[in-house]
Formats: C-alpha cells, sequence, structure tokens
C-alpha cells in the first residue's frame, strides 16, 4: 500500500485554514494522520490534496475554566494522557486514553481525530458522552457547540457541514457525589482497537442512591450509543448486584454488534454485559472518593 500523488498545504492558522478550505474545498484536513493516511493507503479515501493543520498551536491547550474541561482539537493522545490536570479531576478519560494503540500512535493521533473520524472502534467518544462533552465547531463564518450525544450520524459520518472544523472538545466538570469510568476488551493489551467498550456516569445522593446516570456503549453500534433505559432502572437505587445485572441485561439487549475476525455478534454482546458492570463498579468506587 502507498499514498497517492497529493497536493500538500500548511496552515498555521485558523483563518489560514479557512482560507486553504475556501480555495481547495474538496481538500481533506490532515490532522495527526493517524486514520487518514491508512484510509488513503487502503483505498478508502480518495483526496487530490490535503490541508496540514498540525502547526496551529492555537488548538493544542487542555485548559479548565468555568464551563468545565477545555480540550483543544489538536491536543495528542499523549498530551491529554500525561495532563496531570486530567488525571486529577477527569480519571475516567484516562482510562481510555492509556490503552488505546500503541505509544507511537497517541503521540500522532489528535483528541479532534479520534472523535471526527466517527469509526464505531474509537475509545474517546463514549466517555466523552457519559460526560455530556460537547464539541465547539468553527467555519469562516461560524461558531457553534454541538453535543456529543447528537454529533454521530453513522460509521464515519457526523453532523460537520462542509467548511465547518472541530476546535475544541468541552467536558462539564464532575459535580459532587459522581464518578465515571470506561472498561474496553481487545484481543491484546497493546495496539489493539477495542472490540467492545462501556462508558458510566454515575452520580449519587447523600443516602447513596443513584440520582442520575449515562451509560453509553463503544465498538457495537455504528455510532457510541447511549442506553437510555439504564436511568430509569438505575435512579433511586442503591447500586447493588441486582441492579447491576438488570442494567448489563438492557444494555447487552439494546447493542447491535456485527461479526467480524476480532470477535462475533453473540459474543461481544455477553463482553457488553461484563463491561457494564466493571464499569458501574468503577465509576461508584470514584463517587465514593469525591464525596462531600
Amino acid at each position: 500500500m502507498y499514498v497517492p500523488d497529493i497536493e500538500l498545504y500548511e496552515a498555521r492558522t485558523i483563518d489560514e485554514l479557512f482560507d486553504l478550505s475556501s480555495r481547495y474545498a474538496s481538500a481533506k484536513i490532515l490532522a495527526g494522520g493517524t486514520d487518514l493516511l491508512v484510509d488513503l493507503k487502503a483505498g478508502r479515501v480518495s483526496a487530490s490534496s490535503l490541508i496540514s493543520i498540525k502547526k496551529i498551536d492555537s488548538l493544542k491547550h487542555i485548559s479548565l475554566d468555568e464551563s468545565g474541561l477545555c480540550i483543544g482539537s489538536l491536543a495528542t493522545i499523549t498530551q491529554l494522557n500525561g495532563s496531570s490536570l486530567v488525571r486529577e479531576q477527569f480519571p475516567s478519560l484516562i482510562d481510555a486514553t492509556s490503552r488505546m494503540a500503541a505509544p507511537q500512535v497517541r503521540n500522532a493521533a489528535t483528541v479532534g481525530g479520534n472523535i471526527v473520524s466517527a469509526v464505531p472502534c474509537a475509545d474517546l467518544p463514549p466517555i466523552l458522552m457519559a460526560l455530556n462533552a460537547s464539541v465547539v465547531v468553527k467555519s469562516s463564518k461560524n461558531e457553534r457547540k454541538i453535543p456529543l450525544s447528537s454529533f454521530f450520524i453513522h460509521v464515519r459520518k457526523t453532523t460537520l457541514l462542509p467548511g465547518e472544523v472541530v476546535t475544541s472538545i468541552i467536558v462539564p466538570t464532575p459535580r459532587t457525589g459522581s464518578g465515571a469510568a470506561y472498561e474496553r476488551f481487545s484481543l491484546r493489551d497493546g495496539n489493539s482497537i477495542a472490540v467492545a467498550g462501556v462508558a458510566a456516569n454515575l452520580r449519587f445522593s447523600k443516602r447513596g442512591e443513584i440520582e442520575s446516570t449515562r451509560l453509553v456503549l463503544g465498538a457495537v453500534s455504528p455510532t457510541p450509543k447511549l442506553v437510555e433505559d439504564a436511568e430509569n432502572t438505575m435512579v433511586g437505587h442503591m447500586l447493588d448486584d441486582e441492579i447491576g445485572t438488570k442494567v448489563a441485561s438492557i444494555a447487552m439487549a439494546d447493542c447491535n454488534p456485527i461479526d467480524d475476525v476480532r470477535g462475533s455478534a453473540a459474543f461481544r454482546r455477553e463482553i457488553v454485559g461484563v463491561l457494564t458492570k466493571r464499569a458501574l463498579q468503577s465509576a461508584w468506587a470514584r463517587a465514593q472518593r469525591v464525596k462531600s
């Protein structure tokens, strides 16, 4: 496999990106390249020109403000994984970044790319959705904020319009008494994509009852799947074995896995049940540590 002849342009600012995009409307955006270059080599994607945005430094930040955690779309997976701010206040994101691919891939892959590529096995979208994250999208004319839960349409399809680019991801600051976790299964520990993944975000009352929950499945549906019936089952109850088993059954019934070389649909469905229980327990344990 090889990359076909392609014209490469480079943008150093957002304005330069929009200018190049207006002149080369069919150009693909190149960030980390860990997905796009593979797709070009395999012939899944074709392009006569690319616009590299790797040198737009304004999109590489990780910071905290009144709206929550703000992650620049060009922040790398390694950068996110190594952030002390993320590790201390958003440890569930580390559940995803610490097990994603190999170090060489994490060094190049970007947070925005992991989201915009919209591949079902991506690790960040499920936990970001569970955390009620949104993406900030800009064009040369306007800016809009899209909840991640409504960003994905189908495999490799999002609500991004022509000329738009994701500039940042906003993750609300966790509320007191809440905890989140992401669990995934792959065929080997390193450099392997997820066969199935489950993200859970729970908030508990001072009495220990579940007040709200978001459960999101990854790699077992065309897009990250929010299990809406989980909240109806869990709210008002303690998290015990009975509730965990009920929710695991709901998640198994709600997913839509495929058969491929990494596992059958039936195998993936069983794994979802196991991962759901693990994610709920991990989220509960984290919530206990931040109670006040």
